[in-house]
C-alpha cells in the first residue's frame, strides 16, 4: 500500500494506482474521465479546415460493455479511498454521463446534485443536423447518504452576490492563454477551465482537505486547488501530461491562508429569532413580506410569526406556504428597513451574532 504523497501528480494507470492509495484517505474526488465520445467520421469546417476532435487512445473502447467495465472499476476504486464524509464530482456528456450515473448509483454512491455547465462558446454543430452541444453535466455524490460532507453554502451565496448559488454554471471554455499548447497545438483535447474548478473546490472543500483527480491531465485541479490552499493527488499516465501539469502547478502562488479559510458557522453564537425581539432589532406587530408570492405575516411576542391561519417560526410557516418543501424562513422572510427597502431578517440575525461575538450586549 502507498503512502499518501500529497501535492504530487502519480505516474501510471488509473486502476492500478488507486488500488494502491490508503483507504479512506481523501475528501474529495474530481474526475473527469474519458467520454467515449469518438465520432464515426471527420468533421469540416464551413472554411474547409478539419475540426480536431479527440481522437486520442485514452478516448477509445471497443463497446459500451467495455467502457461500463472500466467506469465500474475506478468508481470502485474512488470510493474506496474516500473518506466516510467523503464526496464525488464526475463530469461528462451526453455520451457517458448517463452510463456513469447509473453505475455510481449502483456501487452506493448517493447523487447530491447535478449541475449543468453552460458554456458562453460552444464549439457550433457544422453539419447541422443536431443541436449544438453547449453544455456538459457534473454530479456531484457522497460516498455514504446521510453522512455529513462538506457543503459551503454561504461562500458560493457570496461568490454568486449574495443569491443562492443554482446548479447551472455558465462559464466559458478554456481558451485563450488559458489554454495550454504544445508547438502550437492544444495539449490536451478536453482541457478544462480554472473558473469550474474553482466553484467545485470552493464548494465542497475546506483549506488543507485532500482532493484526488484521478485522470489528471494538464493539471487543473492541482493548480486551483493549490491556489485555494486545499492539497492534491493527480493520477497521469501520460508523461508528457504529466511534465505540463507540474510545471503549471510550480507556477502557481497560493492565496494567503487568511483569504481561503472560510469560518465555521457551526462555532458562531446560535440567535433564534426570537432574541431579535429582545435585542429590539425587530418589534411584536411588525410586519414580515415572504419572498415567494408576497404574503405578509405579524410577528408575535414570543417570536412566532403568524400569516393567515398559520402560525409557528418562521422556518415553519414559510414551509407550509412553499407545500410542505423544506424551508430557510432567515432567507425566505423579508423586513422592511427604514429606506423602504425589503431585506432577508438574516441581516439582522448577522448583525446581532457580530454583537455577541464582540461581547457587546445591546
Amino acid at each position: 500500500m502507498t503512502t499518501l504523497a500529497l501535492d504530487s501528480i502519480l505516474p501510471g494507470d488509473s486502476l492500478e494506482v488507486l488500488a494502491q492509495l490508503p483507504e479512506a484517505s481523501v475528501d474529495v474526488v474530481f474526475a473527469d474521465p474519458p467520454y467515449n465520445l469518438q465520432l464515426s467520421q471527420v468533421l469540416w469546417r464551413p472554411n474547409n479546415s478539419r475540426v480536431n476532435a479527440v481522437e486520442d487512445d485514452w478516448d477509445k473502447f471497443g463497446s459500451f460493455a467495455e467502457y461500463d467495465a472500466f467506469t465500474r472499476a475506478w468508481l470502485a476504486g474512488c470510493r474506496r479511498v474516500l473518506r466516510e464524509s467523503g464526496t464525488l464530482w464526475v463530469i461528462g456528456t451526453y455520451h457517458n454521463i448517463y452510463r456513469v450515473g447509473a453505475i455510481l448509483q449502483d456501487l452506493g454512491y448517493w447523487i447530491l446534485n447535478d449541475v449543468i455547465y453552460i458554456k458562453t462558446n460552444p464549439m457550433p454543430n457544422f453539419r447541422g443536423v443536431r443541436f449544438t452541444n453547449a453544455h456538459e453535466t457534473l454530479i456531484w455524490a457522497q460516498k455514504k447518504k446521510g453522512a455529513r460532507y462538506t457543503f459551503n453554502h454561504h461562500a458560493m451565496k457570496a461568490l454568486n452576490d449574495d443569491l443562492q448559488m443554482r446548479s447551472d454554471w455558465t462559464l466559458p471554455l478554456c481558451t485563450g492563454k488559458e489554454r495550454i499548447k504544445v508547438d502550437g497545438a492544444r495539449a490536451h483535447a478536453t482541457q478544462k477551465p480554472e473558473a469550474l474548478l474553482y466553484r467545485v473546490l470552493l464548494s465542497s472543500t475546506n483549506p488543507g482537505d485532500v482532493v484526488l483527480d484521478p485522470f489528471f491531465g494538464t493539471g487543473t485541479t492541482g493548480a486551483v486547488a493549490k491556489k485555494l490552499g486545499r492539497h492534491y493527488i493527480g493520477i497521469e499516465k501520460d508523461p508528457a501530461y504529466v511534465r505540463i501539469a507540474n510545471e503549471r502547478i510550480a507556477a502557481v502562488t497560493p492565496a494567503p491562508a487568511d483569504t481561503v479559510s472560510l469560518p465555521d458557522r457551526r462555532k458562531r453564537p446560535r440567535v433564534p429569532f426570537g432574541a431579535l425581539l429582545e435585542a429590539g432589532l425587530l418589534q411584536p406587530g411588525q410586519s414580515l413580506t415572504f419572498a415567494h408570492g408576497g404574503q405578509t405575516a405579524s410577528i408575535q411576542a414570543d417570536g412566532r410569526i403568524r400569516c393567515g391561519e398559520m402560525s409557528g417560526s418562521i422556518h415553519n410557516v414559510a414551509r407550509d406556504l412553499l407545500g410542505g418543501a423544506p424551508a430557510n424562513g432567515w432567507d425566505l422572510w423579508l423586513f422592511e428597513e427604514l429606506n423602504g427597502e425589503r431585506t432577508p431578517v438574516d441581516r439582522l440575525r448577522e448583525i446581532l451574532r457580530s454583537r455577541l461575538e464582540s461581547g457587546e450586549t445591546t
